[in-house]
């Protein structure tokens, strides 16, 4: 049994749900999203709630059941407010700026690194932190995952690019050996 497939989602007001043979549509004030079914899940409505049950008792549909709960729950928060995540960049001469759809870094390489910014994200630099906000979690947490991969943190220094929230532990590098 899923402890959180067997969650109720409680429908903030304004959110308007529309269940289809293969997705479930979600309208929001913020966006309008879609999450498709994924097999062996049962989707039922009554009043402000959404009920998930399997309609299988196999592995894979247990093992949906849970996730699908979460994927859905997810939409309706997205379509009422925003995710966001931010990114702290680190180092000497390394920064950020955001030119028309593209956020343009400095990272120490030969060239700027360009990476283009989605319709449904918005971005902005201030200083040397990224802050990426959208209607989609997922979304919201790839382009992060993808800008952080650029230059990951070095344990040394802390130099790159990193959460807000994350922790870099640095190491200690070579000592010089005194003579005795």
């Amino acid at each position: 049994m899923s402890k959180s497939g067997s969650r109720p989602i409680i429908l903030p007001e304004g959110v308007v749900v529309e269940i289809k043979e293969d997705e479930i549509e979600i309208k929001g004030k913020n966006a309008t999203l879609s999450v498709p079914l994924l097999d062996g899940i049962k989707v039922e409505k009554n009043d402000s709630q959404l009920i998930f049950s399997p309609s299988k008792k196999t592995k894979q549909a247990m093992s949906n059941w849970g996730t699908m709960r979460s994927l859905v729950q997810n939409a309706v928060i997205g379509a009422t407010e925003n995710f966001s995540k931010e990114l702290v960049v680190e180092g000497v001469g390394f920064r950020a700026n955001v030119e028309g759809n593209d956020l343009v870094l400095g990272l120490g390489f030969s060239h700027q690194v360009k990476v283009p910014i989605p319709d449904s994200i918005s971005m902005s630099v201030e200083k040397n932190v990224i802050k990426i906000s959208g209607a989609s979690k997922a979304l919201v947490g790839e382009i992060a995952a993808k800008i952080r991969n650029l230059k990951k943190p070095e344990p040394y220094k802390g130099k790159g690019i990193r959460y807000s929230d994350e922790f870099i532990k640095i190491k200690a590098g070579k000592k010089a050996v005194g003579s005795e």
